[in-house]
């Protein structure tokens, strides 16, 4: 039997695991990458975003030549208020992610090849080879949802230029004075020069149909609302992000001997709220990099751990989830995040990052809550919502 080439497979190019190469020759100059992608590029079109209290200051000079527009503070307005917050927000494109693996060496690009199924030590992929490696992540987006109840969180982003300068001077991150389509809605704005922008149409709703023509036209229409004629359209992405309302992980992620590590939406490692993964995917990262080496086996259990810990800290946002798509009507969903944002700006930002001290939530739970209060109790239980098997 040949032994297993000494180096890390990585199936799929995205975030996850664009951001473990980086960090792995980082850390580990000597180790081999190889990293399989389906498509053209590695990172996809995306723009990815995080909120400055998100990292750590390592974390943050890790991730520094990656991004592209950085800004001091950010607004949110609803029907009730608007309001600017001094917390930093920042965003990195996915051409830069692209650029710095390409120019890394050590780190084998294999792009416009899918892999077609993932072991422990191997990835087989359609054109009928065999990648073999000391041991393998998963990382191709998202799959099964097996004892998931899922609501989703989908987008249409038209980066544009204006003819005139739009004089947005920070990120409005929701904006949710529009109307409200298909559950909650909010546009999402981000200034990336004087006379650029990308707008983004963003929908929490039951389903995950999106349909390109309506959003599209919403999104031109909120720029003629706001005074901006739209002199061309750069760039568009679009996505549908799951919202994790319930999940029993055992199910989600079996105990399998023969299941390979995961990491990223694969993995289920993501803000069950907002959908953010970039602080999720590189605190991975880092824990992969500390512990390593690792084998096939090795690496498989460490990330399901990592995962199925952060799952348990979590099961708030899971909650609030529920409130949020069960409690009331769709079209005052909205209800819910207005309140929320009432709240410190500290426990925002503790809750952007996943680390909310125990005060912290029982300040999101106290009060009066925006949905009935009888209809909130019956949310609390989590195992009632769960898919039966």
């Amino acid at each position: 039997m040949t032994a297993a080439a000494p180096h890390l497979v990585l199936a799929g190019g995205g975030l996850a695991n664009g951001l473990i190469a980086l960090r792995m020759r980082e850390a580990h100059p000597d180790v081999p990458i190889t990293v399989i992608e389906a498509g053209p590029v590695a990172g996809g079109n995306h723009t990815w975003s995080f909120h400055g209290g998100d990292l750590s200051e390592h974390q943050h000079r890790f991730i520094e030549p990656l991004v592209r527009h950085r800004w001091s503070a950010q607004e949110v307005r609803f029907p009730a208020y608007a309001r600017r917050m001094s917390s930093s927000y920042l965003s990195i494109p996915s051409s830069a992610l692209a650029e710095r693996i390409a120019a890394t060496p050590g780190i084998e690009l294999r792009t416009g090849v899918r892999a077609a199924r993932v072991a422990r030590r191997h990835v087989e992929t359609d054109t009928g080879d065999r990648v073999e490696g000391s041991a393998v992540i998963d990382g191709r987006g998202p799959d099964r949802s097996d004892g998931l109840l899922l609501g989703f969180q989908k987008f249409l982003g038209l980066e544009v230029r204006t003819r005139q300068p739009h004089g947005v001077e920070r990120p409005v991150i929701m904006d949710a004075t529009v109307s409200q389509a298909d559950g909650y809605r909010f546009v999402y704005v981000l200034p990336f020069s004087a006379d650029t922008l990308l707008i983004e149409d963003t929908r929490y709703s039951d389903g995950h149909a999106l349909s390109h023509g309506e959003l599209t036209e919403a999104i031109e229409a909120y720029a003629e609302d706001h005074g901006w004629e739209i002199a061309e359209t750069l760039r568009e992405e679009n996505g549908v992000l799951p919202i994790l309302m319930a999940g029993d992980f055992e199910r989600f992620w079996p105990d399998d001997a023969d299941a390979p590590a995961r990491a990223g939406l694969r993995a289920g490692l993501f803000h069950p709220t907002t959908g953010y993964s970039l602080p999720q995917a590189l605190s991975l990262a880092d824990a992969i990099v500390a512990r390593w080496p690792m084998d096939g086996d090795e690496l498989a259990s460490f990330t399901r751990d990592f995962v199925r810990r952060y799952w348990e800290d979590t099961g708030l946002f899971r909650l609030l989830n529920r409130m949020l798509f069960k409690a009331g009507r769709p079209e005052q969903r909205y209800l819910v995040m207005q309140r929320f944002y009432r709240l410190s700006e500290s426990l925002i930002t503790n809750f952007y990052a996943s680390r909310l001290t125990l005060p912290q939530k029982a300040r999101i739970l106290t009060g009066k809550p925006p949905v009935p209060f009888f209809k909130a109790l019956t949310l609390v239980p989590e195992r009632p919502f769960l898919p039966k098997e």
